[in-house]
């Protein structure tokens, strides 16, 4: 299981887990509950590629990110620290 503190968002923790290059369980801690868990579900059995490509650069409120932004920075870092 990864966790994910993220910057500028209502979440305050994001937990996943990668398996065999598929997404599963992704859990955000606070933030907009019902947004959070339909997002959470549409992510499950997505690859972490599919999932950058589709979230990043997505901002809430003006901030400049937004959770699903957040979650796909949690999945670069995570997928840059775990090649080789």
């Amino acid at each position: 299981m990864f966790e994910y503190i993220p910057q500028g968002v209502c979440a305050t923790k994001i937990n996943f887990e990668i398996k065999n290059g598929i997404i599963h369980k992704v859990i955000f801690t606070n933030g907009c509950n019902g947004n959070l868990q339909g997002l959470s579900r549409l992510l499950e059995g997505m690859t972490p590629e599919e999932a950058i490509k589709r979230l990043r650069g997505i901002s809430c409120r003006n901030k400049g990110t937004s959770c699903p932004d957040q979650f796909a920075r949690a999945l670069e870092k995570t997928m840059k620290n775990n090649k080789g």
